[in-house]
């Protein structure tokens, strides 16, 4: 029993660093990746699709990104997504492609950027404690019932502390990474 609500909270841990890394792909940091339209809608017949189920994404150049639509008529939702998003990025529409250039940083942006991505960890690390809690709660609830000691529910709250501890090293380091990515490109 333990041993479930500990596996349980690690791999809700593990979903919140992917959560992380998906976050951080979509920050730019000076060069074009298609990541970086990832939480782009756009308008389809009536409802909000992501962009890359609607059009192929792609860098060509280190920065430049090219969007082909499947269907030409959605060109203009395209462009309309991206101006409307908080990329800061014009789209350049030739009538079968967008092209975005991605501007140099500079170094205002930069640590407007890097802002982000330590509130990103930040908010990864909340997530974690929150996790952490639940555990816990969940074993002080199996002792309450009888199921476990007192005993088992200190070594059970340490190893769920060791779990929590390693993941919050892992966004430590992940955060130090977008952050040298950011200030080195």
């Amino acid at each position: 029993m333990i041993k479930d609500v500990i596996k349980v909270a690690e791999e809700k841990m593990q979903k919140t660093i992917s959560v992380l890394h998906s976050d951080l792909s979509t920050m730019k940091a000076g060069r074009a990746n298609p990541t970086m339209l990832d939480r782009i809608q756009v308008d389809y017949y009536g409802s909000q699709c992501p962009l890359n189920q609607v059009a192929n994404v792609s860098a060509p150049e280190p920065r430049m990104l090219v969007i082909t639509p499947w269907e030409k008529s959605l060109l203009k939702e395209i462009e309309k997504a991206i101006l409307k998003s908080d990329l800061g990025i014009n789209p350049s529409n030739d009538g079968a492609i967008i092209r975005l250039l991605v501007p140099e940083l500079t170094e205002e942006t930069r640590k407007n950027i890097v802002k982000n991505v330590k509130k990103a960890g930040e908010d990864a690390k909340v997530a974690l404690r929150s996790i952490r809690r639940d555990a816990n709660e969940k074993i002080k609830a199996l002792k309450k019932d009888g199921h476990i000691s007192e005993d088992e529910v200190k070594k059970a709250e340490e190893n769920v502390q060791k779990v929590t501890d390693k993941f919050v090293k892992e966004i430590d380091t992940v955060i130090a990474a977008k952050e040298k990515e950011v200030m080195s490109v």
